[in-house]
């Protein structure tokens, strides 16, 4: 992983020295990519910016690198997993400058042109010089996993790994795209296919595209695409045996974790507790000295994350650090705001922040860490999302699922016929015949599901991935994507795929001899997402409401904000967010907050992540015993008293506690006068307890006394009331007209 970007200017005129101040800005804004060296070039029309993070050749892999007598120029930021192939397929004649794996594609491109990536594997973006052509070539690998954005300006264009480095270049344009971030299917999730290109978020600013290779015109700015690498129709007709399909994946899955564990450099690994990273960590643990990292945090701990993350480090003897993210640990303001600005997209949310301060921690843990596994991208074209959109309905609820997202696309092309499915319970009319009229084919729906999945990856995960890993001088590698893998899932036959694609039965079969069985089975589950999402939740929602809500109020203020979002809106959906959870609810309004924010900041550009201070790190644990620490693991992840003992606790005053006649076990908080919480004096003993204890005159030492409580038992529900502002508090007693009333309910 390094840093890479460059200006070139039309017409055949020099750049000249002031240009060295853009490539100076350049490369400080990149500068946290490549910690390890700084390389600036500037000759003729082109200038250069290198940052490097030496992973291989560490000594002599420094670039720009050149070819074809000195008429090639190159930059790269990547991985070629099969330089040493290529070097020997170019012959003995070559003449070699440094053991780099990416030297081998400046002596491609001088052999072939533009044909000089179709058999390179690997993840990679390119900024290249070709002199005798007078053209820039700017290309990227098969699935965008390394980063690359390219602004016109009035004499040229500018070129960098992230959009902040083409902002330090003063002729690039600097404005948020607010239309098309908002009618982005991946930021407003609505539930249809899209075959939107990927967005870059801002005015002027394009994306290379995954899989191709742009060439610029330096005499005449004209630009050309030439596509190297399609994903595969996935219409599926090999005539492999099922048991064959599982051994060929095995293969090279083994191989590309082989490829992607190959560094002069050490490699870590990120482990969930999921069978994708369980499986990349049983194919790698013959590296020596592999160490994993895991969250620890209230959602993980109790959707069984984290446990699982250790029983696969203890089974494959691999150290295991668990990061330990307690309930007080709520990222500040000006913390988020450093995290969305090193991320440039408005999707940054609760799965980057605890990623990032992961990453930040194996580098402290382990200085000399250069490059980290991942299982990221496997549910994408393993089947990994079936079950989730199943419905319970098995392969057939998937694909009546999927369908539902395409008739969705579909309708937005003819919203004229949509009333024949919105206005009744059932459809009325065929997806066949809305697809005829639309230019579609109702046969493709696998395959359209994947197409609008390898857009996810792009606009998504390896996005994130880059970023949270770049930011700490770290790169990200994975061997899930690896062209060979998603070219063989795409000749499953659709007959087979109910087989070899549910629940990633593909994958499980693959490496159930390598795993413990109830790792190799074990359902998905959503990263924070499951069981205990609501601590994740509560930790977003607090600091959103934290400083006076100061998040919020910065974008309200954003000047296309003030017309774009509604205040009023915005604060009542964060208000409810404080009483009630809702399913994804903190997420959807994260990312217009981060739209607003990111519109503050390319006005007023922050400083480069390099000089910005950070926070002090979480702790961490290396658990000996799960069953053993379990308790204390429950202690540590529980929030700290706030409230000092002669605190006085009351019902907000729109809450009632309710016990219904004839209910003798259940009793219910009321909000509104809507039964919004059932809790069950049996299962829920002391939290009822408590609850009747209080009276708007007592202290908390009086409740807790009376109730026979005490903060170890209830103090995470009293927290989370607290949060939803179920229960005030105050110095002195409340008068007695405003506080809740304790009766019966009829």
């Amino acid at each position: 992983m390094c840093g890479i970007a460059g200006t070139a200017r039309f017409g055949g005129a020099p750049l000249d020295q002031r240009s060295d101040d853009v490539l100076a800005a350049l490369s400080r804004a990149v500068a946290h990519r490549g910690p390890d060296g700084e390389q600036l070039f500037r000759d003729g029309p082109v200038g250069l910016v290198f940052r490097r993070l030496a992973l291989v050749d560490p000594l002599g892999g420094d670039q720009p690198l050149t070819a074809g007598g000195g008429s090639v120029v190159l930059v790269a930021n990547g991985e070629v997993y099969n330089h040493r192939e290529l070097r020997a397929a170019l012959g003995p004649d070559t003449p070699w400058r440094t053991r780099s794996d990416c030297e081998v594609l400046a002596h491609l491109y001088a052999r072939d042109g533009l044909s000089f990536l179709d058999k390179v594997h690997g993840m990679f973006a390119i900024i290249l010089w070709d002199r005798r052509r007078n053209r820039l070539v700017l290309a990227r690998d098969r699935f965008g996993i390394k980063p690359l954005y390219v602004a016109g300006h009035a004499d040229g264009v500018t070129v960098a790994s992230e959009i902040k480095a083409l902002f330090a270049d003063p002729r690039c344009p600097r404005a948020l795209d607010w239309d098309a971030a908002l009618t982005d299917q991946c930021l407003n999730a609505a539930p249809e296919f899209t075959r939107k290109p990927v967005a870059s978020w801002f005015r002027g600013v394009e994306v290379v595209p995954a899989g191709t290779i742009l060439t610029i015109d330096l005499a005449t700015g004209a630009r050309r695409q030439h596509r190297y690498w399609q994903l595969p129709s996935f219409e599926g007709a090999s005539s492999m045996s099922d048991a064959d399909f599982v051994q060929r994946y095995r293969d090279l899955l083994s191989e590309s974790v082989a490829d992607c564990a190959t560094a002069d450099a050490e490699v870590g690994l990120f482990l969930s507790g999921g069978v994708d990273s369980a499986a990349v960590a049983a194919l790698a643990a013959r590296i020596g000295g592999l160490h994993t990292f895991t969250v620890l945090n209230g959602s993980t701990f109790a959707n069984g994350d984290a446990e699982y993350a250790h029983l696969v480090a203890s089974a494959l003897q691999l150290p295991n650090h668990q990061l330990l993210f307690d309930a007080d640990r709520v990222p500040d303001v000006e913390e988020w705001k450093r995290l969305l600005w090193l991320l440039e997209t408005p999707m940054c949310g609760p799965e980057q922040y605890y990623k990032y301060e992961l990453y930040r921690f194996a580098k402290v843990r382990r200085p000399e860490l250069r490059g980290m596994l991942l299982g990221q991208a496997s549910d994408e074209f393993n089947g990994g999302y079936s079950a989730q959109l199943s419905g319970g309905a098995g392969w057939e609820g998937f694909e009546s699922s999927i369908a539902g997202f395409a008739r969705q696309r579909r309708l937005s092309q003819r919203p004229d016929l949509a009333p024949w499915w919105r206005h009744h319970d059932v459809p009325l009319l065929t997806d066949g015949f809305l697809a005829g009229r639309t230019g579609g084919d109702d046969g493709r729906r696998y395959p359209e599901f994947v197409a609008w999945k390898y857009r996810d990856i792009q606009q998504y995960n390896c996005w994130h991935e880059d970023r949270t890993a770049a930011g700490n001088g770290v790169e990200a590698r994975v061997p899930f994507l690896d062209h060979r893998i998603i070219e063989l899932l795409a000749t499953i036959p659709p007959a087979r795929r109910a087989r070899l694609l549910w629940d990633k039965g593909i994958l499980r079969r693959a490496v159930r001899d390598l795993l413990p069985h109830e790792v190799a089975q074990r359902a998905k589950v959503p990263f924070y997402h499951g069981a205990g999402a609501e601590f994740t939740h509560r930790t977003f929602v607090r600091m959103l409401a934290r400083d006076g809500a100061a998040l919020v109020e910065e974008a309200l203020s954003a000047p296309v904000a003030v017309d774009a979002l509604d205040p009023r809106g915005v604060r009542d959906l964060l208000s409810r967010l404080q009483r009630q959870p809702e399913p994804g609810g903190v997420e959807f309004l994260l990312r217009l907050i981060n739209l607003g924010l990111l519109e503050a900041m390319t006005r007023d550009l922050p400083a480069a992540h390099v000089e910005t201070p950070r926070r002090e790190l979480p702790p961490a644990l290396t658990i000996e015993d799960w069953s053993r620490d379990r308790a204390d693991m429950q202690r540590l992840l529980r929030p700290a008293p706030r409230l000092q003992p002669e605190a006085v606790l009351d019902f907000a005053e729109d809450v009632l506690l309710v016990h219904p006649a004839g209910e003798s076990e259940t009793w219910y908080l009321a909000v509104d006068g809507q039964l919004e919480f059932v809790i069950d004096a049996t299962e829920d003993s002391e939290w009822c307890a408590f609850l009747r204890a209080i009276t708007g005159r007592r202290s908390l030492a009086e409740v807790f006394a009376l109730s026979n409580t005490s903060h170890d038992s209830v103090g995470a529900l009293l927290e989370e009331a607290l949060d939803r502002h179920l229960l005030l508090t105050s110095p002195a007693a409340v008068p007695a007209a405003h506080r809740a009333h304790l009766g019966a309910f009829s």
